[in-house]
């Protein structure tokens, strides 16, 4: 067995000479050994034994002849419960022995250094018994620490956090749980334990929980002291209730298990996904597994298919974007493009979009990376780089499917842009996304992919920029009256301040904070839009190169409000405040 770092007792120099003068070792290894261990640091016992220079088992026969001290074997040892019970875990811990056995006055105590006289002596004054320490290697008393006292402090975690959420373990059934690939030591001795059920729930309670907090992400990251977990709600991360730093890679292995995973694989980055039953609901997980520096972060995606909405009207377009939207869709070719930042919505704006378009006479195709929600009545691919579908081939090949209407997930590059192009020059109607800021941006984006601008006059019908504002929880909503100075500094106009001026005041909204939306004065989320409808006039510019700060100007005449306007819409109807509206349109102010 070779050991690992730290694995062996702490052999000083003189005792590296008594093994000499018992011809155990040469002078010249003992003297390649010191220097080695200078140079690392790693104890003098472990470099003697991975070195060769001893056999592990020679070297703690020689040490308890030495010192007339037995050597216990851990591994082999039945450890008895009071034996346990006697010592604390974190004397066990900080010192690193365990209790072995007790009879009568005697404990029993496994120990790296059991010539150590001031830990005996201070054991005998906590115990209350008199100590007989026995030889053990670090590692095995690291090992039967972390087994004895682990099945015990898990539990203590889970009650820990069962108090804090005021919460109970619900009971979540893996649709499909496929056997993890791989090994990985923290499954077998959470088996070994008998702590594995305590760290199931303890996932079940942070997914549960989660999804009762209608979080749409759950984070679950490794820190230097603790593990921190926080959820994704209403688009901003909360802090919740963590257990012990001691648990990270127990709970990690178990959400790999989840995903079916490779448990046993912590230097790469793995992707995966699991779907599970709850309160009769089924909820598809999405995980992503991040090696870090203090460990492997996780975070889940929630995907909720049953809060799906699919309704324009729930969308929170303004009624003038919501006619320019629905025509845009309707039309029998052309390209629709969404856009914004991960989490703003898209793949929503999208779904809806294709649950009003789809009709028994319509055969729809969308490739998805990944499929998100699965839809009634429409075909939907999965991107699968590693057998070379990607955006591009599935988009090739679908034109081989005689589609009406293809979805494109993003569009990322000139291939899938110049593919896309062309279907809708073909006659079919193309829906896909991009990443920009605003929505004329996004005709730079496609230039600066090289697509000619005749192409994109001649295919484009609409870009929508859209964003998620976070809306006032009901049940605290109160009014309050604002100074018009404060909103003429977000760069609203003064006459749409005047316009919504009542009884000389100015009345918003805002939520105080209660156990309904947890004190965040927050609870849901609402679209805000801006779609640039592709005219003769916004053509014409596109021809030209025309700079996008005059695409914008041509737009805004043309009556297309930006995100801001859109927002700020929503701030006088009393759906959201001051400052989400700031904290989400910071980047659209001119």
């Amino acid at each position: 067995m070779s050991p690992e770092k730290g694995f062996l007792p702490n052999i000083s120099r003189r005792i590296g000479d008594i093994l000499v003068n018992s011809g155990l070792l040469t002078p010249e290894q003992l003297s390649e050994a010191l220097e080695a261990q200078k140079n690392s640091g790693v104890k003098l016992g472990q470099i003697l034994v991975q070195k060769g220079f001893i056999e592990e088992k020679k070297l703690f026969g020689f040490l308890s002849k030495q010192f007339g001290i037995e050597f216990a074997d851990l591994p082999a040892v039945e450890i008895k419960e009071d034996a346990i019970k006697a010592i604390p875990e974190n004397i066990a811990r900080r010192f690193n022995l365990i209790g072995v056995e007790k009879k009568e006055h005697v404990l029993r105590v496994a120990m790296e250094d059991p010539l150590n006289i001031v830990v005996l002596d201070d054991l005998k004054m906590m115990t209350g018994y008199d100590i007989k320490a026995v030889f053990a290697s670090e590692g095995a008393i690291i090992s039967a620490i972390d087994k004895y006292y682990g099945a015990k402090t898990s539990k203590e975690a889970l009650d820990e956090i069962l108090k804090k959420t005021n919460g109970e373990v619900s009971e979540i059934e893996l649709v499909r749980e496929d056997q993890a690939k791989g090994g990985g030591e923290d499954i077998i001795l959470l088996e070994e334990k008998g702590e594995a059920a305590p760290i199931i729930k303890m996932v079940n309670l942070t997914i549960y929980s989660a999804i009762k907090a209608n979080a749409s992400d759950i984070h679950i990251e490794p820190g230097p002291k603790a593990t921190k977990v926080r959820f994704r709600i209403d688009g901003v991360l909360h802090p919740q209730p963590a257990p012990p730093k001691k648990f990270h890679n127990a709970i990690v292995s178990r959400i790999k298990i989840m995903a079916s995973l490779d448990i046993s694989e912590r230097r790469l980055p793995q992707d995966g996904r699991t779907k599970l039953m709850i309160d009769e609901k089924e909820i598809d997980l999405r995980i992503s597994v991040l090696p870090c520096g203090l460990g492997e972060k996780v975070v889940m995606r929630i995907l909720d298919s049953s809060g799906l909405k699919l309704r324009l009207e729930d969308l929170g377009m303004e009624p003038e974007n919501l006619a320019i939207f629905s025509k845009c869709i309707k039309h029998p070719h052309g390209i629709n493009l969404i856009t914004g930042p991960t989490g703003s919505g898209k793949s929503t704006t999208l779904y809806s979009a294709l649950a009003v378009l789809n009709e028994p006479g319509v055969n729809i195709i969308t490739i998805e990376d990944p499929i998100e929600y699965n839809l009634e009545g429409i075909n939907q691919v999965g991107v699968n780089a590693d057998v070379g579908l990607t955006f591009a081939s599935g988009l090739r090949s679908f034109l081989r499917q005689d589609p009406d209407i293809i979805m494109v997930g993003e569009i990322r590059d000139f291939e899938t842009m110049s593919i896309a192009i062309n279907a809708a020059m073909t006659g079919h109607l193309v829906l896909s996304t991009l990443h920009t800021n605003n929505a004329p941006g996004a005709i730079t984006r496609i230039v600066m992919m090289g697509v000619e601008p005749f192409l994109m006059t001649s295919t484009l019908l609409m870009i929508v920029a859209q964003r998620l504002v976070r809306t006032i929880c009901k049940n605290c909503k109160e009014m309050y009256e604002v100074k018009p100075d404060l909103l003429l500094g977000l760069g609203i106009s003064r006459s749409l301040i005047e316009n919504n001026i009542k009884n000389g005041k100015i009345i918003l909204s805002r939520g105080t904070g209660c156990e309904l939306c947890t004190k965040t004065g927050y609870k849901g989320r609402v679209g805000i839009h801006e779609i640039l409808e592709i005219n003769d006039e916004i053509r014409a510019l596109i021809m030209e190169k025309a700079h996008i700060s005059k695409i914008k100007e041509a737009a805004r005449k043309n009556g297309m409000l930006t995100l801001r306007e859109s927002a700020v819409r929503k701030l006088f109807a009393g759906y959201t405040t001051v400052e989400e509206v700031i904290r989400v349109t910071a980047s659209d102010v001119d």
